[in-house]
């Protein structure tokens, strides 16, 4: 399980355009129909990914807590699924049902979208603000498989606050960890 950590992202960075096909409705989206009105949470993460699964119940858990308060979230996998098939569409889809995803997860067949996020590894997290600006890139919390740590959503949750409360972006945001994204 190699750890790769998530590259920079400037706060105030605009979030770049895409639209890609939701695995859940088998429906094209662009992020100006998923962004929330408050704030969008955009998730590279993937099926198989040992530091995904360690988080997936609190993704769940953060994405039914603050998209009711104008934040939306966005999974997004961009695996090469020819060499890392438990990551295909199909199987994408029945992860997001049988966790029960409030939120939709994107296929990125063209890594195009990761390309433009300079996404790292999986789970990387990104939260813009209303305009799309982005506020916050770093880790969910100090959690990580196998060390002991109970997995809260503390960075996360502190950075949607603060978000919700417009206040100034956390300056010290911790990079996520996680597995490298599977490229092609």
């Amino acid at each position: 399980m190699a750890r790769t950590e998530s590259n920079k992202f400037e706060i105030g960075t605009k979030a770049p355009n895409f639209t890609l096909i939701n695995t859940i409705d088998d429906k094209h989206y662009s992020l100006s129909e998923l962004k929330g009105e408050k704030g969008t949470v955009i998730m590279f993460i993937c099926n198989h990914c040992p530091f995904v699964i360690h988080v997936n119940e609190q993704l769940v858990k953060l994405g039914n807590e603050y998209q009711p308060k104008g934040i939306n979230f966005i999974a997004i996998s961009s695996n090469d699924v020819e060499n890392y098939p438990q990551d295909a569409p199909h199987l994408m889809k029945k992860l997001a049902e049988d966790l029960q995803y409030p939120f939709p997860y994107l296929y990125d067949e063209t890594q195009e979208v990761a390309k433009a996020y300079d996404a790292a590894c999986t789970p990387d997290f990104y939260v813009f603000d209303g305009d799309l600006q982005s506020v916050y890139h770093g880790q969910l919390d100090d959690s990580r498989p196998g060390n002991g740590k109970t997995v809260t959503g503390t960075d996360m949750r502190n950075a949607l606050d603060t978000l919700l409360e417009i206040k100034t972006p956390i300056e010290n945001q911790k990079p996520s960890v996680g597995c490298g994204i599977k490229w092609k």
